[in-house]
Protein backbone atom coordinates (compact mmCIF):
# COMPACT_ATOMS: atom_id res chain seq x y z
CA UNK A 1 0.00 0.00 0.00
CA UNK A 2 1.36 3.39 -1.01
CA UNK A 3 2.69 5.69 1.71
CA UNK A 4 0.79 9.01 1.59
CA UNK A 5 2.42 12.40 1.35
CA UNK A 6 2.90 14.42 4.55
CA UNK A 7 0.89 15.54 6.48
CA UNK A 8 -1.36 12.57 5.65
CA UNK A 9 -0.16 9.28 7.18
CA UNK A 10 -1.14 5.64 7.46
CA UNK A 11 -0.46 2.80 9.86
CA UNK A 12 2.63 0.62 9.53
CA UNK A 13 1.77 -2.73 7.89
CA UNK A 14 3.44 -6.12 7.62
CA UNK A 15 3.67 -5.63 3.86
CA UNK A 16 6.08 -2.73 4.44
CA UNK A 17 8.86 -5.08 5.54
CA UNK A 18 10.73 -5.34 2.21
CA UNK A 19 10.79 -1.56 1.78
CA UNK A 20 12.04 -0.93 5.32
CA UNK A 21 14.63 -3.69 5.12
CA UNK A 22 16.11 -2.07 2.02
CA UNK A 23 16.10 1.39 3.64
CA UNK A 24 17.70 0.15 6.86
CA UNK A 25 20.38 -1.66 4.85
CA UNK A 26 21.43 1.72 3.47
CA UNK A 27 20.85 3.69 6.70
CA UNK A 28 22.82 1.26 8.93
CA UNK A 29 20.91 2.16 12.12
CA UNK A 30 22.47 2.17 15.57
CA UNK A 31 19.34 2.44 17.75
CA UNK A 32 17.31 -0.68 18.48
CA UNK A 33 14.00 0.87 17.42
CA UNK A 34 15.13 0.96 13.80
CA UNK A 35 14.40 -2.54 12.59
CA UNK A 36 11.18 -3.45 10.85
CA UNK A 37 10.42 -6.18 13.39
CA UNK A 38 10.75 -3.78 16.32
CA UNK A 39 8.58 -1.14 14.65
CA UNK A 40 5.93 -3.66 13.67
CA UNK A 41 5.76 -5.51 16.99
CA UNK A 42 5.37 -2.25 18.93
CA UNK A 43 3.20 -0.51 16.31
CA UNK A 44 0.13 -0.46 18.56
CA UNK A 45 1.93 0.70 21.69
CA UNK A 46 3.69 3.54 19.88
CA UNK A 47 0.99 4.19 17.26
CA UNK A 48 3.50 4.09 14.41
CA UNK A 49 2.34 5.92 11.27
CA UNK A 50 4.10 6.56 7.96
CA UNK A 51 4.33 9.57 5.67
CA UNK A 52 6.45 10.57 2.69
CA UNK A 53 8.07 13.98 2.43
CA UNK A 54 10.53 15.03 -0.27
CA UNK A 55 11.54 11.44 -0.96
CA UNK A 56 12.00 10.48 2.70
CA UNK A 57 9.96 7.98 4.70
CA UNK A 58 8.99 9.49 8.04
CA UNK A 59 7.84 7.29 10.93
CA UNK A 60 5.69 9.01 13.53
CA UNK A 61 5.24 7.50 16.99
CA UNK A 62 4.23 8.09 20.56
CA UNK A 63 6.34 7.37 23.65
CA UNK A 64 5.30 5.53 26.78
CA UNK A 65 4.88 8.98 28.30
CA UNK A 66 2.36 9.94 25.61
CA UNK A 67 4.65 12.44 23.85
CA UNK A 68 4.53 12.31 20.07
CA UNK A 69 7.71 12.25 17.95
CA UNK A 70 9.17 11.31 14.60
CA UNK A 71 12.16 9.04 13.99
CA UNK A 72 15.14 9.96 11.78
CA UNK A 73 13.79 10.07 8.20
CA UNK A 74 14.83 7.26 5.88
CA UNK A 75 16.08 8.11 2.39
CA UNK A 76 16.26 11.50 0.76
CA UNK A 77 17.71 14.44 2.67
CA UNK A 78 17.03 13.45 6.28
CA UNK A 79 18.41 16.70 7.67
CA UNK A 80 16.22 18.91 5.47
CA UNK A 81 13.11 16.84 6.11
CA UNK A 82 13.76 16.85 9.85
CA UNK A 83 14.17 20.63 9.80
CA UNK A 84 10.76 20.98 8.16
CA UNK A 85 9.20 18.68 10.78
CA UNK A 86 10.78 20.62 13.62
CA UNK A 87 9.46 23.88 12.17
CA UNK A 88 6.01 22.28 12.23
CA UNK A 89 6.42 21.87 15.98
CA UNK A 90 7.20 18.14 15.97
CA UNK A 91 9.84 16.44 18.13
CA UNK A 92 12.66 14.27 16.73
CA UNK A 93 13.68 11.15 18.64
CA UNK A 94 17.03 9.76 17.50
CA UNK A 95 20.54 8.75 18.43
CA UNK A 96 23.56 11.00 18.08
CA UNK A 97 25.23 8.98 15.29
CA UNK A 98 22.19 9.07 12.99
CA UNK A 99 21.64 12.83 13.27
CA UNK A 100 25.23 14.08 13.68
CA UNK A 101 25.78 17.31 11.78
CA UNK A 102 22.13 17.73 10.82
CA UNK A 103 21.42 20.87 12.81
CA UNK A 104 22.84 24.19 13.85
CA UNK A 105 23.08 24.00 17.63
CA UNK A 106 21.59 27.50 17.91
CA UNK A 107 18.37 26.39 16.20
CA UNK A 108 17.40 23.42 18.39
CA UNK A 109 16.97 22.31 21.97
CA UNK A 110 17.99 18.74 22.77
CA UNK A 111 17.91 16.55 25.83
CA UNK A 112 19.29 13.08 26.38
CA UNK A 113 16.70 10.39 27.10
CA UNK A 114 18.81 8.18 29.40
CA UNK A 115 16.00 5.70 30.04
CA UNK A 116 15.86 4.94 26.30
CA UNK A 117 19.62 4.61 25.69
CA UNK A 118 20.62 1.21 24.30
CA UNK A 119 23.33 -0.94 25.88
CA UNK A 120 26.01 -2.07 23.43
CA UNK A 121 28.25 -5.05 24.23
CA UNK A 122 31.12 -6.85 22.54
CA UNK A 123 29.65 -10.13 21.26
CA UNK A 124 32.87 -12.03 21.96
CA UNK A 125 32.80 -10.94 25.61
CA UNK A 126 29.17 -12.00 25.99
CA UNK A 127 30.04 -15.39 24.48
CA UNK A 128 33.18 -16.09 26.55
CA UNK A 129 32.64 -14.05 29.74
CA UNK A 130 36.40 -13.51 30.17
CA UNK A 131 38.28 -12.55 33.32
CA UNK A 132 37.22 -11.59 36.81
CA UNK A 133 34.67 -9.03 35.66
CA UNK A 134 32.31 -11.85 34.69
CA UNK A 135 33.17 -14.22 37.53
CA UNK A 136 29.71 -14.00 39.13
CA UNK A 137 28.00 -14.65 35.80
CA UNK A 138 30.07 -17.78 35.24
CA UNK A 139 29.33 -18.99 38.78
CA UNK A 140 25.61 -18.67 38.21
CA UNK A 141 25.82 -20.53 34.93
CA UNK A 142 27.81 -23.29 36.64
CA UNK A 143 25.17 -23.44 39.38
CA UNK A 144 22.49 -24.05 36.77
CA UNK A 145 24.43 -26.54 34.62
CA UNK A 146 25.45 -28.62 37.65
CA UNK A 147 21.80 -29.12 38.65
CA UNK A 148 19.97 -29.58 35.35
CA UNK A 149 20.31 -31.70 32.26
CA UNK A 150 20.01 -29.11 29.49
CA UNK A 151 20.54 -28.53 25.80
CA UNK A 152 20.56 -25.43 23.62
CA UNK A 153 19.26 -25.33 20.06
CA UNK A 154 18.41 -22.82 17.40
CA UNK A 155 14.75 -21.91 17.75
CA UNK A 156 12.50 -23.17 14.96
CA UNK A 157 8.76 -23.17 14.28
CA UNK A 158 8.37 -26.48 16.10
CA UNK A 159 9.39 -24.77 19.35
CA UNK A 160 6.89 -21.92 19.16
CA UNK A 161 4.07 -23.56 21.13
CA UNK A 162 6.37 -24.38 24.05
CA UNK A 163 7.96 -20.92 23.92
CA UNK A 164 4.55 -19.25 24.06
CA UNK A 165 3.65 -21.41 27.04
CA UNK A 166 6.84 -20.32 28.82
CA UNK A 167 6.13 -16.69 27.89
CA UNK A 168 2.67 -16.89 29.45
CA UNK A 169 4.14 -18.39 32.62
CA UNK A 170 6.79 -15.62 32.69
CA UNK A 171 4.15 -12.96 32.28
CA UNK A 172 2.08 -14.37 35.11
CA UNK A 173 5.09 -14.43 37.44
CA UNK A 174 6.33 -10.90 36.71
CA UNK A 175 2.98 -9.18 36.23
CA UNK A 176 2.62 -8.79 39.98
CA UNK A 177 4.46 -5.48 39.54
CA UNK A 178 1.51 -4.32 37.40
CA UNK A 179 3.51 -2.20 34.98
CA UNK A 180 2.04 -1.56 31.53
CA UNK A 181 5.47 -2.00 29.95
CA UNK A 182 5.40 -5.65 31.04
CA UNK A 183 2.11 -6.20 29.23
CA UNK A 184 3.37 -4.42 26.10
CA UNK A 185 6.51 -6.55 26.10
CA UNK A 186 4.49 -9.73 26.57
CA UNK A 187 2.16 -8.94 23.67
CA UNK A 188 5.03 -7.98 21.36
CA UNK A 189 7.06 -11.07 22.24
CA UNK A 190 4.07 -13.36 21.70
CA UNK A 191 3.47 -11.89 18.25
CA UNK A 192 7.20 -12.18 17.48
CA UNK A 193 6.98 -15.91 18.11
CA UNK A 194 3.88 -16.27 15.92
CA UNK A 195 5.46 -14.23 13.09
CA UNK A 196 8.99 -15.56 13.56
CA UNK A 197 9.59 -16.41 9.90
CA UNK A 198 7.63 -13.50 8.42
CA UNK A 199 9.67 -11.01 10.45
CA UNK A 200 12.98 -12.73 9.76
CA UNK A 201 13.83 -13.20 13.42
CA UNK A 202 16.29 -15.80 14.71
CA UNK A 203 16.35 -17.35 18.13
CA UNK A 204 17.88 -19.74 20.62
CA UNK A 205 16.05 -22.07 22.98
CA UNK A 206 17.20 -23.85 26.15
CA UNK A 207 15.56 -27.03 27.36
CA UNK A 208 16.11 -27.91 30.99
CA UNK A 209 15.20 -31.43 32.03
CA UNK A 210 13.40 -31.82 28.70
CA UNK A 211 11.24 -28.69 28.99
CA UNK A 212 11.65 -25.37 27.16
CA UNK A 213 12.80 -23.09 29.96
CA UNK A 214 14.36 -20.12 28.16
CA UNK A 215 14.48 -18.51 24.75
CA UNK A 216 15.83 -15.38 23.09
CA UNK A 217 14.97 -13.65 19.80
CA UNK A 218 16.95 -11.18 17.74
CA UNK A 219 18.16 -10.06 14.32
CA UNK A 220 20.86 -8.03 12.63
CA UNK A 221 20.64 -4.29 13.36
CA UNK A 222 23.43 -3.24 11.00
CA UNK A 223 26.43 -4.85 9.32
CA UNK A 224 28.43 -5.24 12.56
CA UNK A 225 25.70 -5.35 15.23
CA UNK A 226 22.98 -7.79 16.26
CA UNK A 227 20.09 -6.81 18.49
CA UNK A 228 18.44 -9.02 21.10
CA UNK A 229 14.77 -8.01 21.18
CA UNK A 230 13.44 -10.55 23.66
CA UNK A 231 14.97 -12.83 26.28
CA UNK A 232 12.76 -14.91 28.58
CA UNK A 233 13.75 -17.51 31.17
CA UNK A 234 12.04 -19.44 33.94
CA UNK A 235 12.56 -17.02 36.85
CA UNK A 236 12.76 -19.88 39.35
CA UNK A 237 15.82 -21.51 37.75
CA UNK A 238 18.90 -19.73 39.11
CA UNK A 239 21.59 -19.18 36.50
CA UNK A 240 19.32 -19.81 33.52
CA UNK A 241 19.05 -16.12 32.62
CA UNK A 242 22.84 -15.87 32.49
CA UNK A 243 23.02 -19.02 30.36
CA UNK A 244 20.54 -17.85 27.71
CA UNK A 245 22.34 -14.51 27.56
CA UNK A 246 25.62 -16.28 26.85
CA UNK A 247 24.13 -18.77 24.38
CA UNK A 248 22.58 -16.00 22.30
CA UNK A 249 26.08 -14.62 21.77
CA UNK A 250 27.60 -18.07 21.21
CA UNK A 251 25.07 -19.50 18.75
CA UNK A 252 23.75 -16.53 16.80
CA UNK A 253 25.13 -13.72 14.62
CA UNK A 254 28.76 -14.75 14.85
CA UNK A 255 29.61 -12.24 12.12
CA UNK A 256 28.65 -9.39 14.47
CA UNK A 257 31.13 -7.43 16.56
CA UNK A 258 28.49 -6.02 18.88
CA UNK A 259 25.20 -6.98 20.49
CA UNK A 260 22.66 -4.27 21.22
CA UNK A 261 20.54 -5.32 24.21
CA UNK A 262 18.17 -2.37 24.06
CA UNK A 263 17.20 0.01 26.86
CA UNK A 264 16.27 -0.24 30.55
CA UNK A 265 13.25 2.14 30.47
CA UNK A 266 14.47 3.61 33.75
CA UNK A 267 13.73 0.42 35.73
CA UNK A 268 16.44 0.22 38.45
CA UNK A 269 16.72 -3.56 38.55
CA UNK A 270 17.00 -3.84 34.78
CA UNK A 271 19.53 -1.01 34.66
CA UNK A 272 21.74 -2.73 37.25
CA UNK A 273 21.49 -6.03 35.38
CA UNK A 274 22.51 -4.45 32.07
CA UNK A 275 25.38 -2.51 33.64
CA UNK A 276 26.64 -5.67 35.34
CA UNK A 277 27.54 -7.05 31.89
CA UNK A 278 29.93 -4.11 31.32
CA UNK A 279 28.64 -2.51 28.10
CA UNK A 280 31.30 -1.14 25.80
CA UNK A 281 29.16 2.00 25.48
CA UNK A 282 25.63 3.34 25.44
CA UNK A 283 23.81 4.31 22.27
CA UNK A 284 22.70 7.74 23.42
CA UNK A 285 19.28 8.94 22.31
CA UNK A 286 17.93 12.46 22.28
CA UNK A 287 14.66 14.32 22.03
CA UNK A 288 15.05 17.38 19.82
CA UNK A 289 12.73 20.32 19.28
CA UNK A 290 13.12 23.63 17.50
CA UNK A 291 14.02 26.64 19.63
CA UNK A 292 11.14 29.02 20.06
Amino acid sequence: MEIPQYPVSRLLQLGDKALFDSMFSLFQPQMSELTFANLYLFRKVHNYHLSMLDGSIVVFGKGYDGREYFLPPLGGDGAAVSEKMLKDGLMLFGNEESIAGWFDGDSIESGEDRDSCDYLYLREEMATLPGNRFHKKKNRINYFTSRHAYQTDLLNVGDITECRKLLLSWHTSVNLIREKAVDFDFEACDEALVLLEELGLKGIVVRADGVVSAFALGEKLNDNTAVCHFEKADPYMEGLAQLINREFAVRLFNDSIYINREQDLGEPGLRNAKLSYHPTRLVNKFRIIAKQ
